[in-house]
């Protein structure tokens, strides 16, 4: 399973690229191989300030749908239009094109409960 050293993940197999104020988020190569072909991504939450651990969108795939949730403070500030016609971005490059969320965090945002790509590794046994 690929979990690229420059990111930092979540328990609920979020990534996050954090670069100056905004984060970047999608989901690992984990969760995308758990839920097989993707076929419909949802967020309306664009310009929305959520709190860590809030739903911003779900993902959709051939036999399941699974919320996404977030994993730090901010306002939502971008989503990836890609993913609009091309959802299997997901599948095919989760840490590349497939990003889902561009996120501007709130000063205190916090980052303790962030894991290192050998902590989430561990994390899936």
């Amino acid at each position: 399973m690929n979990a690229p050293a420059e990111l930092k993940y979540t328990k609920d197999h979020e990534w996050v690229r954090i670069e100056g104020n905004t984060a970047t988020i999608g989901i690992t190569d984990f969760a995308q191989g758990e839920l097989g072909d993707i076929v419909f991504v949802d967020v309306d939450s664009v310009d929305d300030e959520l709190s860590a651990g809030d739903v911003f969108g779900s993902v959709e795939a051939v036999k399941t749908v699974s919320d996404l949730f977030l994993p730090l403070s901010g306002t939502v500030s971008e989503f990836n239009s890609e993913l609009e016609d091309q959802p299997e971005l997901l599948n095919t490059d989760p840490y590349g094109a497939g990003w889902i969320i561009k996120l501007e965090l709130k000063d205190d945002a916090d980052r303790s409960e962030l894991l290192s790509a050998e902590e989430y590794q561990a994390s899936l046994g």
